[in-house]
């Protein structure tokens, strides 16, 4: 991975705190040592902040809000199965395929 686009949340960036603005969160610290870049989509731009919503929006629905986690490692391992089944599921923001088939 080379590149990571996010909205502006304040999990991904301090970019909008009024305390905060200059330290990174431990979002940006992480793709940084792994050598990723991070682009955060400009501000008030309803095509791109809609996905990043849609998306977000289907993770609470499929995932976190049917789940319950007792340690990291179960989280883990739940999400490892979800993302299986959830990389294969064909999205319209990619014309029908399926994530791991878009990108191969």
């Amino acid at each position: 991975m080379e590149c990571i686009q996010t909205d502006n949340g304040f999990e991904f960036t301090n970019q909008f705190s009024n305390s905060r603005r200059d330290l990174p969160t431990l979002f940006e610290t992480t793709v940084a040592a792994l050598g990723i870049r991070h682009k955060l989509i400009r501000p008030y731009t309803p095509r791109h902040n809609g996905k990043v919503e849609r998306n977000h929006r289907e993770d609470q629905k499929r995932f976190y809000s049917c789940h319950s986690f007792y340690s990291l490692d179960d989280f883990a391992k739940q999400l490892a199965i979800h993302n299986r089944r959830s990389n294969n599921f064909p999205m319209r923001s990619l014309n029908w395929p399926s994530p791991l088939d878009f990108a191969v």
